[in-house]
């Protein structure tokens, strides 16, 4: 079979911008300001995976309506030479030389999305799609196991794409995750800074935050405040710990040892996924002697007790909804008066993403579908813990 050679050079992108979309990673989400670089970086990107591809593959760029995909449609166009590909100005595609076809598709109507195999595909303005499109596109790439990019800017907080940006920036496994502001363009001479400015000058805080710095709104459902939380940022104390708070899980969820130090300052951290026999070791290593209230809800009852055979100052703490709530008031004082101190990353970013809700019984706190919230729980655990050291070393 004669094979067909397509000469395709990369446009300029600055560094911050290349590594954020060309990552080795199948799942990668990308929240962007405006004019950031994220389109036409991603442009890029699914021309490139479309390039590598071969004869009847497709390969999708979905945007949440038509006019939208049309942009990005014509955009590319404008980007390739025209002995490489033919275009279909009514579908919106673009068959390449080498067969391979890039499809620009709205997510308007997610049953539309089902039934083709998939070879890459970039989600456009995530947050603006609706999640049952997500849901049809992921499903496309099942056979192909091809890869993702999940762009755009950021809009609140209650919506698919910030949750799976959270899980991104926590690690999940086989995602990569980027943000790229305004400021990261105007430093790459994308933009002038003076623009940026001049936008931050008239338009309302919330709303230069999310489309100029990638900053979600706050949707009024975080019990420590978003500012609160961003106060009690600091870097890891190096004292030693004096008391700990540990939440126990042991695959789906992590477990976490939080330690604070004389001051509340977070002086030891530790996030991981272990079977329980590791985790005990683990955890004896880490406390030692060392004063800890150890989650002991459901399976961790007898991983406590086993501890405290060892451990002559654990003490296990039970999770039901009224003990929940006063844990998490307990945080949000804590937070709010900068009584603690914590490093930014996973912490940081659960503690934003955490909501409550009024409902018939009480107050309900939890992470939103998706997203954990050990980090948290630990950190409560902790922040209870300074309340209940009787002494030096002793509950």
């Amino acid at each position: 079979m004669q094979q067909t050679t397509i000469r395709y050079q990369r446009p300029n992108l600055y560094s911050k911008q290349e590594r954020a979309i060309f990552s080795p990673k199948r799942y990668a989400v990308i929240e962007g300001a405006t004019k950031s670089g994220k389109t036409v970086a991603c442009l890029s990107w699914i021309i490139e995976q479309a390039i590598r591809g071969r004869a009847g593959q497709q390969y999708w760029w979905i945007a949440p309506v038509y006019p939208q995909a049309r942009i990005a449609f014509r955009r590319l166009r404008r980007g390739l030479s025209q002995d490489l590909y033919t275009a279909n100005e009514s579908e919106l595609t673009v068959r390449l030389v080498n067969g391979s076809t890039v499809a620009f598709k709205s997510g308007e109507k997610p049953d539309n999305l089902y039934g083709e195999d998939v070879y890459a595909a970039v989600i456009d303005e995530a947050s603006r799609l609706r999640e049952e499109a997500w849901h049809a596109v992921r499903s496309t790439m099942t056979a192909t196991r091809g890869p993702i990019r999940i762009i755009g800017n950021v809009k609140g907080r209650k919506n698919w794409a910030y949750i799976l940006a959270r899980r991104a920036e926590t690690g999940e496994r086989g995602w990569h995750y980027a943000k790229l502001t305004a400021f990261d363009a105007a430093d790459a001479g994308v933009i002038e800074t003076s623009e940026i400015e001049q936008a931050r000058s008239m338009l309302p805080e919330s709303v230069f935050k999310e489309l100029y710095l990638a900053e979600p709104s706050d949707d009024g459902g975080n019990p420590f405040g978003m500012q609160a939380i961003r106060d009690c940022i600091a870097p890891l104390s190096r004292q030693s710990p004096v008391l700990f708070g540990v939440d126990l899980a042991k695959s789906v969820d992590y477990t976490v040892s939080i330690g604070l130090d004389a001051e509340g300052r977070v002086a030891s951290f530790d996030r991981f996924q272990e079977p329980w026999e590791e985790t005990c070791r683990r955890l004896a290593t880490s406390i030692g002697y060392t004063p800890a209230l150890v989650d002991s809800t459901g399976v961790g009852d007898p991983i406590v007790e086993r501890l405290q055979r060892e451990l002559p100052n654990v003490m296990g703490f039970n999770f039901s909804s009224s003990s929940k709530q006063k844990l998490m008031e307990g945080l949000a004082l804590a937070i709010q008066t900068q009584d603690i101190y914590y490093p930014d990353g996973p912490i940081v970013t659960e503690l934003e993403a955490f909501s409550y809700e009024y409902t018939r019984t009480g107050v309900r706190y939890s992470a939103p579908g998706g997203l954990h919230d050990d980090c948290v729980m630990a950190l409560g655990l902790a922040v209870h813990a300074r309340t209940n050291v009787a002494g030096v070393g002793v509950w």
